[in-house]
């Protein structure tokens, strides 16, 4: 599988931080146009908000994120297409295509990358609408494509990509380009181990790794362990 380095959760909780005035309750504050940083961690924030306002929806994925010296709290959604859909398939090529172009990975042609796409069942993560990383698998657990927005990686996106393969099969298989340091390091993290190499496994003549995190290595306990960092 090519690698560059995302059910549907509710919504309704939007940015945090937008007061100026000081608060006690663990969030971040926005002083003097910037915000401080929050003193409670997004589980614990969610459960106040279920607490507080058990009405209100609210977002599986909750985090904060530091963007420019402010802290703000991010709404994500995880979202399942199935086999035979195309929901986001053109979203998803302009993601490929934006990282083909910064780093010369996933060079799939179109018509090979859609038609992959439409069999396999693709985890998504989207932000207002805007998808922002997925992976499409084999029902045999392999990846064929995983994909994390260039401006978001660093947050964790790829690590919940992979457990989403991970709920569905006892072991994930994929392929990786030798020369992408990258996707090998971040697989290696997450346990993977190299099965073999194959040569000229690419159209373009790229050499290619065959990884695989199997159940002999503790795929679910590793991939919680890793979620819990």
């Amino acid at each position: 599988m090519p690698v560059a380095f995302a059910q549907s959760s509710g919504h309704g909780v939007g940015t945090v931080a937008a007061s100026s005035e000081d608060r006690t309750d663990g969030m971040p504050t926005a002083v003097g146009g910037r915000c401080r940083q929050a003193t409670m961690d997004g589980n614990r924030w969610k459960q106040t908000l279920r607490d507080r306002h058990p009405a209100q929806p609210v977002p599986e994925e909750l985090y904060w994120r530091r963007c420019k010296g402010v802290v703000v709290s991010v709404n994500i959604d995880s979202r399942v297409v199935a086999p035979g859909s195309d929901d986001y398939v053109d979203e998803a090529w302009r993601l490929k295509e934006e990282i083909s172009r910064q780093e010369g990975v996933l060079k799939q042609r179109h018509d090979f990358f859609t038609d992959a796409y439409r069999r396999s069942k693709v985890h998504c993560y989207v932000r207002d609408e805007e998808l922002i990383g997925f992976a499409a698998v084999r029902r045999d657990g392999y990846i064929l494509f995983l994909a994390v927005a260039p401006e978001c990686r660093g947050e964790g996106i790829g690590k919940r990509l992979v457990a989403r393969v991970a709920e569905d099969h006892d072991s994930i298989t994929c392929h990786a380009r030798t020369s992408n340091e990258n996707a090998l390091q971040f697989y290696e993290h997450l346990g993977f181990e190299i099965n073999r190499r194959i040569d000229d496994y690419y159209e373009d003549g790229g050499d290619a790794y065959y990884l695989k995190l199997g159940s002999d290595v503790g795929i679910a306990d590793k991939i919680s362990e890793l979620m819990r960092r």
